[in-house]
């Protein structure tokens, strides 16, 4: 079996903190999650996560306007990548020594300007080009603020930017000096100024505070005499400098013109963005509202309440018609088009830890359950969340799909196991057992008539039909909680658990006589998993073995001892060595491969292992996170940061904090209280992996973890394939096989130049009476270029008069690729889908319009073409 697994994608989690960015081309949204940057399309409606890690949560993510595939990502330490988005390559690393609030290339992408406590630093920004020793280059230090640096705005031609700080001001500074030119300070807020812009003719500039004032500034005079006293020469006169357009932002006496308040009682600004094309204005409030402004006018345009949550961030694409949002609390991004006032995108993804996960039989969905109760179905394809159910009222344990029809199980702490309808998307049938319990285990019969479920306090098995939903069965034999259930997969009504008590039971639950047999094992059982053909049962226990059974007579095959495997990393506060944490070191979750070749095993730890079954070795071992700000990703551990009152780490550094942090984290209880909210303590989540599976196609597996829903695949992504392309692949050659009648070689050609002349010339040039056949020959991997040239052919602005080809070539590549086409019709098909619509509804309209035009001439051309016929019928003896 293939070991070579590689990160693919990140589900489960969608936000998590720092702020949210759209691409150059608008339609792409890149959005921190914990340590890694995903990257979301809204048009092909699919998510994607980079496979490079910082080593702390992203704090800033920055795009270059001048590459939008250039994009630069730095954590709360300071630490930065930067890397090209689109041939998911790392370019370089950088330590900027202090935490960066903000972070901003210039319009040109020549220049990066962040912030550096109270300073601001520029740094020239290493070309994609060429490799250097030195990437980053420091340009020029800016001093001037008395306290943190909040946001940085440059200028439309890149010669100068806007700073705003803790300390209620803003600054205009100069990229390189000016003749006469010094740093302009805006002073008049009462409280620290987030965010400034310029419009779009840069003769004003708003500045927004946190407690919800908005000023306008702009010039004073405009008269030569009324000019500041460094804009004159040594005569008296307009220096060059101050008279050219460029400098005109320099050299304006800077004023306010009008003060503007948000009016919102007990609320303060956390954000704020401003599209100059339109003059629109985007402000976030804490209590989870944000408005859409009007400048200069401050015409309160919409007003909308996303959550009861602040909202951490905001940002707006670049023809201004989407609006994202990011809120930490709830780890929710949405993308609201505020013309239509309807959502492009709403994701959200579990509010506590994700507990267990599990693939459909198409190894397409998957589906998870959290501490929040809550079960969520996502599509492998896309990445994103198509449902999410609410019916649990305690964190979910356990889910499994059935392996016939489309029914979901889950079992959950509230002591119900819930069946989901996955056509109609209901809960259509809810079990329960006659005293409450939790339940902590599932199984599911592979008929899927009877489902198991397994419970934590009275330590009996409970089996239904889930055709009435009565209970059938009460097993009872364990002394322990039963802590996992699985069905014998080849169909004999094998029932395996393990509990606590050290012990595997094998139960006949579909015989009269239910004979049960007990296996006995070294340790508390956590997990089992039986073998594809059922020969063969793996049974993980507390002491880090996994023991491996023969179900049929119940002998004991092989033990392999994992506790070095799977030893874990030191948490910050940890007394004892590292090679003393692998004494409690297990797995909580094991797997086999669609093969039944290997074993995936998952537990307490930031490692997942796979073994090979036959020789009883390890074949590979996956870290899940490099995220030092989690527990067990370090094996040691740096003294340095171990203080008299305990780890750094684990102390508040109120003076790094704003206000409103504060007072989300103050303590209310009364002094001297024993009993309180234990939520106060600082504490840190802990790196591990609470569930992995398998696919059953065998081409990835998925683990629930810490950081969300981590899938790795053997085929990671679609790569550049030079072999398409050789010597003799030249537009010359291209022609000519189109000229000698070879229209599919002429095509295929083409498409791998993608050269857009050529392609049309050859695509043209097909006879109408090969359409068909060409259609039915052509590639699946180059249908969505051809939708899309044809598409783009049908369109009235193409200027292409052959309406009836265009729509001959639409029929033939759907009654060809149509079953392909609708698989994949919300991701890799949707753009084109949407455009050969918008195209053929608009030759609809003209077809119309151009037929409600003609009517008179159409009937009396009919007319004068029925006369002839009907005096011949006339003369007819």
């Amino acid at each position: 079996m293939k070991s070579s697994f590689q990160f693919s994608n990140l589900c489960g989690t969608v936000y998590q903190q720092g702020n949210v960015q759209f691409g150059g081309d608008g339609d792409t949204l890149y959005s921190p999650v914990g340590n890694r940057l995903s990257v979301f399309n809204l048009v092909r409606n699919t998510s994607s996560t980079l496979p490079f890690e910082t080593r702390k949560p992203i704090q800033r993510v920055a795009v270059s306007p001048a590459n939008a595939n250039l994009v630069l990502v730095a954590d709360e330490d300071g630490h930065a990548l930067l890397m090209n988005v689109q041939r998911r390559a790392l370019l370089a690393h950088m330590s900027f020594k202090l935490p960066v609030r903000d972070a901003q290339f210039s319009p040109d992408g020549r220049f990066l300007a962040v912030t550096h406590g109270t300073q601001v630093q520029v740094w020239r920004t290493p070309s994609v080009l060429v490799r250097e020793f030195a990437p980053f280059v420091l340009h020029r230090t800016y001093v001037g603020h008395f306290d943190d640096v909040l946001s940085i705005t440059w200028s439309k031609n890149g010669r100068f930017f806007l700073t705003t700080s803790k300390d209620m001001t803003a600054r205009l500074f100069s990229l390189d000096p000016v003749p006469g030119f010094r740093p302009k300070t805006f002073t008049g807020h009462r409280d620290a100024v987030l965010q400034s812009f310029f419009s779009l003719d840069e003769q004003t500039i708003y500045t927004v505070s946190r407690d919800g004032a908005c000023l306008t500034w702009g010039a004073k005079d405009t008269d030569e005499e009324a000019m500041p006293d460094e804009a004159h020469d040594g005569d008296g006169d307009v220096s060059a400098a101050a008279a050219a357009p460029e400098n005109r932002v320099a050299f304006t006496r800077w004023g306010v013109m009008q003060r503007n308040y948000f009016h919102q009682a007990h609320t303060q600004v956390v954000c704020a963005a401003f599209h100059a094309p339109t003059s629109r204005l985007v402000v976030g409030f804490s209590s989870g509202l944000f408005s859409l402004w009007d400048m200069p006018d401050f015409q309160s345009v919409h007003a909308l309440s996303i959550s009861q949550e602040k909202i951490t961030s905001v940002a707006i694409n670049p023809s201004g018609e989407w609006l994202a949002f990011g809120a930490q609390r709830l780890g929710q991004l949405l993308v609201w088009e505020w013309a239509s006032e309807s959502y492009i995108l709403k994701q959200q993804g579990h509010f506590f830890d994700m507990n267990t996960v599990a693939y459909a039989q198409d190894g397409q969905v998957l589906v998870t359950g959290g501490d929040d109760g809550k079960v969520k179905l996502w599509n492998a394809a896309s990445g994103f969340c198509t449902v999410t159910f609410s019916d649990h009222t305690a964190p979910v344990s356990c889910v499994e799909f059935a392996k016939q029809g489309q029914v979901l199980f889950s079992a959950s702490l509230d002591g119900t196991v819930r069946a989901y309808d996955l056509v109609r998307y209901r809960n259509f049938r809810t079990f329960t057992s006659p005293n409450p319990v939790q339940f902590v285990s599932l199984a599911v019969e592979p008929s899927g008539e009877v489902v198991c479920a397994g419970s934590a306090d009275v330590f009996e098995t409970y089996m239904w039909s889930v055709q009435t939903g009565k209970l059938l069965d009460i097993l009872a034999a364990h002394e322990g909680p039963v802590s996992a259930l699985q069905f014998d997969p080849a169909g004999s009504g094998l029932l395996a658990s393990t509990s606590w008590d050290r012990s595997v039971r094998l139960w006949e639950v579909f015989r009269r006589s239910g004979a049960t047999e007990a296996m006995q094992l070294n340790a508390e059982g956590l997990a089992l998993a039986f073998r594809p053909d059922g020969q063969e049962l793996c049974v993980a226990s507390l002491d880090g073995h996994l023991t491996f059974f023969d179900p049929q007579n119940g002998a004991s095959r092989g033990v392999l001892d994992c506790r070095r495997d799977i030893s874990g990393g030191r948490s910050i506060n940890d007394k004892v060595a590292r090679r003393n944490n692998a004494a409690g070191a297990a797995f909580s979750s094991v797997c086999y491969s669609a093969d039944g070749s290997c074993v995936l095993a998952g537990g307490n730890a930031n490692y997942v292992c796979l073994y090979d079954v036959r020789e009883r070795v390890l074949l590979k071992r996956w870290k899940l996170s490099l995220n030092v700000a989690l527990d067990g990703t370090q094996d040691r551990l740096d003294s340095r940061h171990v203080t008299d009152a305990g780890h750094i780490a684990l102390i508040n550094d109120q003076s790094d904090e704003d206000e409103l942090t504060l007072a989300e984290r103050q303590d209310r209880s009364l002094p001297g209280a024993q009993r309180g909210d234990l939520s106060k303590r600082s504490t840190r989540p802990l790196a591990r992996s609470k569930c992995v599976r398998f696919a059953p196609t065998g081409q990835s597996w998925a683990a629930a973890t810490t950081g969300g829903l981590l899938i790795y695949a053997l085929d990671a992504g679609a790569t550049f394939d030079p072999t398409d392309l050789d010597l003799e692949l030249t537009p010359q050659a291209v022609r000519s096989a189109s000229l000698a009648g070879d229209a599919l070689l002429a095509l295929l050609g083409a498409l791998r130049l993608n050269d857009p002349v050529l392609l049309a010339e050859v695509y043209e040039r097909v006879k109408p009476q090969e359409v068909a056949l060409v259609a039915k020959q052509l590639p699946a991997v180059y249908v969505p270029s051809v939708l899309q040239l044809v598409a783009t052919r049908l369109d009235p602005a193409s200027g292409s008069p052959h309406v009836e080809f265009h729509l001959q070539w639409l029929t033939a590549l759907f009654n060809a690729h149509g079953a392909e086409i609708r698989a994949k019709s919300a991701t890799t098909y949707a753009p084109v889908l949407r455009a050969a619509q918008m195209a053929l509804h608009e030759l609809r309209a003209n077809v119309k319009t151009v037929s409600d035009q003609n009517t008179a001439t159409m009937l009396y051309v009919f007319h004068g073409l029925a006369a002839p016929r009907a005096e011949e019928l006339d003369d007819t003896p």
